[in-house]
């Protein structure tokens, strides 16, 4: 490779090329022309890149394939490749992540993690947020109940958890809580492995009301003092509504004292204009990442 830096890969010379090298190895594919073509766009785009240059050998060459046609910038490979390591996503889950514009998602997330979660899982929690859920698993119409969105989630429980970012189990749906002899249920109650935390989700098909977060603050310190385990980190919770005001989600999680995110969702794979005009800051998610 070394001895073309500078040279013109015209189509003959490199037809020629891998007719060579597909004698030199008989038995081995993947000396194509277009293989070829790939492997020395591989090696621009890497070989001089300190950080991406180890990265790419921990998922395999398809995927690898993958985020080099599907992303351009560094940022953004290094945000997919890390987390299909991370996550064991296979070519098809790493694909619909693109497409459904994960890295931005995360990145525009909004949470308070940074002022009530302890430094040391702070990082982890932000990236397991996203501001925006999309559920184009679900078989639901335009207009549907709260009741109707967790069922149709409970059919597809395994997808729900793919688009929630990997890592949690499913603990139960309409999760009791008994408090002073009442009954209270939360939506569906989550664990995620990594931050090994449990995850309270309610779900609203509404816009997002502040009042929102007194409650789930309750579900929350409920959880904490009776359900929690010993050495397991405080619970976090997430509100998925179908539409919310980012300004009235920040007042409103500005004086909570609990781990909150507040996310919107869609049933319909479409990126939303404001994520289309406010890009992710590059550095703010891959050093999250990296942490």
């Amino acid at each position: 490779m070394r001895r073309q830096e500078g040279a013109t890969w015209g189509r003959a010379i490199v037809e020629t090329l891998a007719k060579d090298l597909r004698a030199e190895f008989p038995g081995i594919s993947g000396f194509s022309a277009a293989n070829l073509y790939r492997m020395r766009q591989f090696y621009e785009s890497y070989s001089a890149d300190e950080i991406l240059s180890p990265l790419v050998r921990e998922i395999s060459w398809t995927k690898n394939l993958v985020i080099l046609d599907r992303c351009k910038d560094p940022a953004q490979r290094e945000f997919y490749i890390r987390r299909t390591a991370q996550f064991g996503w296979s070519k098809s889950v790493l694909v619909h992540q693109i497409e459904n514009q994960t890295y931005q998602k995360t990145a525009q997330n909004q949470t308070n993690f940074d002022t009530v979660l302890p430094e040391s899982i702070r990082a982890q929690a932000s990236l397991a947020v996203k501001d925006e859920y999309t559920f184009d698993f679900l078989e639901l119409a335009d207009e549907h109940s709260e009741r109707q969105l967790e069922q149709a989630i409970l059919a597809k429980v395994e997808l729900f958890l793919m688009e929630m970012g990997g890592m949690y189990s499913f603990v139960g749906s309409q999760y009791r809580l008994e408090v002073s002899d009442r009954e209270y249920f939360i939506d569906l109650l989550l664990f995620h492995r990594r931050l090994r935390a449990l995850i309270a989700i309610e779900l609203k098909v509404g816009e997002f009301m502040p009042e929102y977060i007194g409650k789930m603050q309750f579900y929350l310190a409920v959880l904490d003092d009776t359900v929690r385990l010993e050495g397991e980190n405080p619970s976090i919770g997430i509100l998925i509504c179908k539409s919310k005001d980012r300004t009235i989600v920040e007042y409103a999680l500005k004086e909570s004292s609990k781990p909150i995110g507040v996310a919107s969702y869609q049933i319909l794979s479409d990126v939303p204009n404001e994520l289309r005009d406010d890009l992710p800051d590059a550095e703010r998610i891959i050093a999250l990442l990296r942490d």
